[in-house]
């Protein structure tokens, strides 16, 4: 007999912060009969993955958290990965949100099945099908390798920073690090006292400014705990203060003159000399690619067991990493541990492969290389699907939480809308979800993300800004705060197969 494939209302991918908030809205809202496909075997996403040493948030606590739920108990104004990690769980058990995640089953593939008007997934842990599906696989969900001859010919330890191998002991190891990106900065310092020799390869020196990092007082914890408000009046001040950082990105990047002189002035603190000040300053604006934020990360750079490498990387060989200087020269750098601080698939998420509509095309044939999606959630052509942390939806200057739970929220209603109405498809119409596109990348133009004279991974291979929301955060809310059903093509479910459905 063949076993029944189980059957829910929604599914969600993934169980980082978007994957938890969502359910988390949809229990609130007395809908229990969802599932969270999670391909690993704990909840927590990128902050499950990436433990490497060092590793820490670059937004402040109070605001890289959920707003309906405040965490009273971060020890640092940074936190740093395994409070982060522990919150998410805290979140979670706290409202029941373990007792619907699937754990060990990979989303393979997702198939939209027309004529039943619901999705069918194959995972690693079995299949289901669902009326609705919420992508919560965000952004950071994948590790980006370089494609580098002769990387699969290196016969010392290689691991990506997302995979760190803590069995491996780098204590007087030759290690390599190729990229300079926002886990390097934080890894980097961790490891060099540790290390014999530690050579960084780096392609595009970052703008890194110093971090007023610290411990949360014992006065400040007792505040949080036991003043009402207290928590959401540091949240606010920290929103609105990173919200002024758009004036500068968006609006006038003049302004940016400023955060560039403190940049410099973080080299000149640590880095004396001046061929290696060289290396590490910038030659394009403030913005254009991700400013990182780091105390550690230049004088780290600065002791006498490290070199920075700005030359080409020709190929990695078996015990070495080859380079070629503008001359032609080339050098060989002999390493045992090679380690990659080269980001994530960002553009190019995977899951967008895995994801076909009724013609059986994935949404990366769809999307190519300009994704997009209306009010960054929802895509024509693939209905009842909405994608968290989708197209123009990224943030290069505060909490990407923020943007979730905009996201989050409208979703929500769409469902609620649904239920309520007896619609049992929804599906963005195409001209809606082109007008709305067209508007975002006309407030794309004159920003630092396109005129700052960099190659940063906020762009595709056209030079389009796909990944990042181009102004204030609060205007994205405004603009997600209501379902609008006006600008979707709504099938209603006949009378026959109506079930009932909490609004």
């Amino acid at each position: 007999m063949t076993e029944a494939v189980p059957h829910y209302r929604v599914a969600v991918i993934g169980s980082g912060f978007a994957g938890i908030g969502m359910a988390v809205r949809l229990r609130q809202a007395g809908l229990r009969d969802f599932v969270i496909l999670e391909r690993a075997d704990a909840l927590g996403g990128t902050w499950r993955d990436n433990s490497y040493p060092g590793a820490a948030c670059d937004v402040p606590s109070h605001l890289y958290s959920f707003s309906f739920a405040p965490n009273p108990h971060w020890s640092r104004t940074f936190s740093p990965q395994p409070e982060i990690w522990e919150y998410m769980k805290r979140v979670a058990g706290e409202h029941g949100i373990d007792d619907h995640v699937r754990y060990g089953s990979e989303v393979t593939a997702a198939h939209w099945e027309p004529d039943r008007n619901r999705w069918r997934l194959e995972t690693t842990g079995g299949t289901v099908t669902a009326q609705f599906v919420v992508s919560g696989a965000g952004p950071l969900a994948d590790p980006s390798l370089p494609d580098i001859k002769g990387l699969d010919t290196f016969e010392g330890k290689l691991f990506h920073s997302a995979e760190w191998d803590h069995e491996h002991d780098l204590a007087g190891r030759r290690v390599a690090v190729i990229g300079t990106g926002a886990s390097a900065i934080q890894f980097v310092p961790r490891i060099q006292p540790k290390v014999d020799r530690l050579t960084l390869f780096q392609r595009t020196a970052p703008w890194v400014m110093f971090r007023h990092d610290r411990d949360i007082t014992r006065l400040e914890g007792w505040l949080y705990r036991n003043v009402p408000g207290a928590q959401q009046i540091a949240r606010k001040s920290i929103y609105w203060g990173r919200e002024t950082y758009v004036l500068g990105f968006a609006k006038n990047p003049r302004f940016l003159g400023i955060v560039e002189r403190l940049g410099r002035a973080n080299i000149a603190r640590s880095i004396k000399d001046p061929e290696l000040r060289r290396k590490l300053t910038p030659n394009f604006r403030a913005g254009c690619k991700r400013i990182l934020m780091s105390n550690d990360y230049y004088p780290a750079l600065a002791r006498p067991n490290v070199d920075v490498v700005t030359d080409g990387i020709v190929e990695v060989r078996p015990n070495s990493v080859v380079t070629r200087d503008a001359s032609g020269e080339m050098t060989e750098h002999e390493v045992d541990t090679l380690i990659l601080g080269t980001g994530f698939h960002v553009s190019d998420p995977p899951i967008a492969r895995r994801v076909y509509d009724s013609q059986g095309r994935s949404l990366a044939e769809y999307w190519g290389s300009d994704a997009q999606a209306f009010r960054g959630t929802t895509v024509h052509g693939y209905p009842n699907l909405f994608v968290l942390a989708g197209p123009n939806t990224g943030l290069g200057h505060t909490s990407q939480v923020f943007m979730i739970e905009a996201q989050i929220r409208y979703t929500m209603q769409a469902l609620k809308f649904a239920c309520k109405n007896g619609f049992d498809r929804l599906e963005p119409h195409a001209e809606a979800q082109r007008s709305y596109n067209e508007m975002v990348h006309r407030s794309m133009r004159g920003t630092v993300w396109v005129t700052g004279g960099c190659d940063s991974w906020y762009l595709n291979e056209e030079g389009r800004n796909t990944t990042l929301w181009p102004t204030f955060t609060w205007s994205y809310a405004l603009r997600t705060r209501w379902f609008d059903p006006h600008n979707y093509d709504l099938r209603r479910i006949p009378s026959t197969e109506k079930h009932g459905v909490p609004a």
